[in-house]
């Protein structure tokens, strides 16, 4: 087989068999296909789709470039959740210290930023000496002894997904529901974990804009773990404007601290609890999902999470003073309110247009192997359906130079939309799937 012979196949739009697809995936996994005829493959993807044979056959080549965990066999009964990643969205250090609080081992595999500001990965190596690269043994070991562990793909597991990951950041690759379904799941099944919970966002923050896009997302990622004996269950949550305030990665990490201590946005601690009630009650710890969520609730307010927060961070190299004293964090040296210069009721904030400017600060990735500036970001200081003034403070801004606040000052502005009719905010939930 030639690989520029199947990327022309797939450009016709033709389909491609399971050898053949495995025949690239493994090759560039070992580097004898190169970046620009695998950029090429998943531009490809990306414009003729796949059906559901090639889908799978996809999802089981990145599972098969490496090893595969069976939590089963250890005894643990493991849950993981994935976010199709919005601004602001830093629900998953959450959600996970707290369903680890409450007895629910948290096993997951996560990744870097893909779009507009960092990943899970990126905003965890906020916490300086955060390793998120562990051996398949380092991972079960954490996952025995904390019940709770976040590492990135490694030579152990799904390294083809890790690589192709970074490559479909710098290549405008990114929403495409077979590449997005395939890679999440990749990871959850290489990963072990039993009991998955999927949060597929939609609106303008988010890559499937549409919800019914949103919707066939969760719906076919769903069905690859279905075939694979998980249990899948799934929310499509609103990203049409930012969740919570925070969006950069040490300013999420702060927020996601604050919700720690009981003191997060309603709409972050909302989603946490529907999220983690069903997982816990799907785990056996809560005798129905109204129970779950009690406890849940419980440990945001008594410290019981953010001890498992602090416990994460050490056990994977950083420092746990980082989570008591959260100003320990990386802080830009230039902060600046950027306020309202007219009157009138916030209508949307373009949740797209403030990651792009996050990311233009520093807070994301350009191309493939760009350094992050864990310090620079925003904080929203208004929300849809506020009344705005002159004056109003419409955010914070985190930069590494005043000059870089005035470059994108114009950009940000243009974010909130201002009407003079009132308007309710957008539901944080649409739908939710399989519970």
């Amino acid at each position: 087989m030639r690989t520029v012979d199947l990327i022309a196949k797939k450009r016709d739009g033709q389909a491609l068999g399971e050898e053949e697809i495995r025949f690239l995936v493994l090759g560039y996994t070992r580097g004898d296909i190169p970046d620009s005829q695998m950029a090429a493959l998943l531009m490809a993807i990306v414009w003729r789709g796949m059906d559901e044979a090639e889908l799978l056959a996809l999802t089981d080549a990145l599972v098969s470039s490496g090893s595969r965990l069976d939590l089963g066999e250890l005894g643990l009964v493991a849950v993981d959740k994935h976010s199709t990643g919005g601004v602001g969205d830093k629900t998953t250090l959450v959600l996970l210290a707290a369903l680890a609080a409450i007895g629910v081992p948290v096993a997951k595999m996560s990744g870097r930023g893909l779009g507009f500001t960092g990943g899970t990965l990126d905003k965890l190596e906020s916490f300086a000496g955060f390793r998120v690269d562990l051996s398949k043994e380092e991972f079960i070991a954490n996952l025995r002894r904390r019940g709770i562990v976040i590492a990135a793909q490694t030579a152990d597991l799904a390294p083809a997904d890790g690589k192709i990951y970074a490559l479909r950041d710098a290549t405008a690759t990114v929403d495409s529901i077979p590449l997005i379904a395939s890679s999440v799941m990749s990871k959850k099944l290489a990963a072990g974990a039993q009991i998955i919970m999927l949060d597929v966002k939609t609106g303008r923050g988010a890559f499937m804009r549409d919800r019914a896009q949103a919707e066939a997302l969760a719906n076919t990622m769903m069905r690859i773990g279905q075939r694979a004996s998980r249990r899948m269950m799934a929310v499509i949550s609103d990203m049409s404007q930012p969740l919570g305030a925070a969006v950069g990665n040490a300013l999420e990490v702060k927020e996601a601290i604050q919700t720690l201590h009981g003191e997060g946005p309603a709409d972050l601690v909302e989603l946490c609890l529907v999220l983690g009630s069903h997982l816990a009650a799907a785990a056996g710890v809560g005798k129905d999902p109204a129970a779950a969520r009690w406890q849940l609730a419980a440990s945001l307010k008594n410290g019981t999470a953010l001890s498992k927060l602090a416990e994460l961070v050490a056990g994977q190299g950083g420092d746990e003073r980082d989570v008591y004293d959260p100003s320990r964090l990386p802080s830009a040296p230039a902060v600046r309110i950027v306020a309202a210069d007219r009157e009138g009721i916030l209508t949307g904030i373009d949740a797209k247009a403030i990651g792009v400017v996050a990311g233009r600060l520093g807070g994301g990735r350009s191309k493939k192997g760009d350094a992050i500036d864990h310090s620079v970001g925003l904080v929203i200081k208004a929300r849809v359906g506020d009344q705005i003034s002159p004056g109003s403070p419409l955010l914070e801004v985190h930069a590494r130079s005043s000059e870089d606040i005035q470059a994108v000052e114009s950009q940000m502005r243009a974010a909130f939309e201002l009407g003079h009719d009132r308007v309710q905010a957008p539901p944080l939930l649409h739908k939710i799937l399989g519970m």
